[in-house]
Formats: structure tokens, sequence, C-alpha cells
């Protein structure tokens, strides 16, 4: 009777392991692939990057800032939502400028297609990239 008893209690167990752990080992991450990285020709201390960013649906882009300009383009849209709020498509051709340590992001991707985006930053050549915001 106690080995059933315990054999239950390890099946709820392991059930409750699957329902609420294992969709944390496939949530998805953003994906930044450096493309390429060059001082800016005559300005001192600073320099162009340019990223592919790619965000898998259920990833969600965190709320920063940049030490610099960013350039975007989306390549492939998708559809985007920032907490508390209604879902928001970014269609591919969207474009735009985020000012200097302006914060920005903090959205998730949400249905069933990425969002892909190609970013030029003019940035200080030795500070983060990317600086988190609460």
């Amino acid at each position: 009777m106690l080995r059933r008893a315990t054999l239950h209690t390890a099946g709820c167990a392991l059930a409750l392991a699957t329902v609420f752990l294992v969709p944390a080992c496939f949530a998805q991450e953003v994906k930044r692939t450096e493309l390429g990285r060059s001082p800016v020709s005559g300005v001192e201390g600073k320099e162009i990057v340019v990223q592919l960013v790619e965000i898998p649906p259920g990833a969600t882009s965190r709320r920063h800032f940049h030490n610099g300009e960013e350039a975007f383009y989306v390549i492939e849209g998708g559809t985007a939502q920032l907490p508390g709020k209604e879902p928001k498509e970014r269609p591919a051709g969207e474009h735009g400028i985020n000012q200097r340590e302006v914060p920005h992001a903090g959205y998730t991707v949400v249905g069933d297609k990425p969002l892909k985006i190609l970013s030029v930053y003019v940035v200080d050549t030795g500070k983060p990239l990317q600086v988190p915001v609460p």
C-alpha cells in the first residue's frame, strides 16, 4: 500500500513538472547576429555596428537603450505585444530610428511568425551596445 502511494505521488510530481517546467526548456531567445563593425571615419570615439535581430514567437525583446542611435528596418514582419496592450503588427518594411539613451522595446512576439529586423547603430566605441532598463 505504501509503495502504491509513493508511486502515485511520484507520478503526480512528474506530471506537474512536465506541465510547468518543460515549456521553459523550449522558451525561445532573441538571436542577435553581428554582421559588421567599423569605426566611423573622421569621428573619434564612434563606431557603426550592423546586426540582424531575430525574435521568434514567444521571445521577448527586453526593454533597453543604446549609447548612440539605432536605425532599424523590419525584414520579416510579425506581431508584437507590450505588457497590458493589444498585439500590434510589425509589418515588413516598417522602419524608424531610436534615439540615444531613450528606452524602447519590452515586447513579446506573439503568433506564429518570427520578427526579423536589420539594425544599424552609430554608438560610442567601448560602451555596451545595449543597456537593460527595468
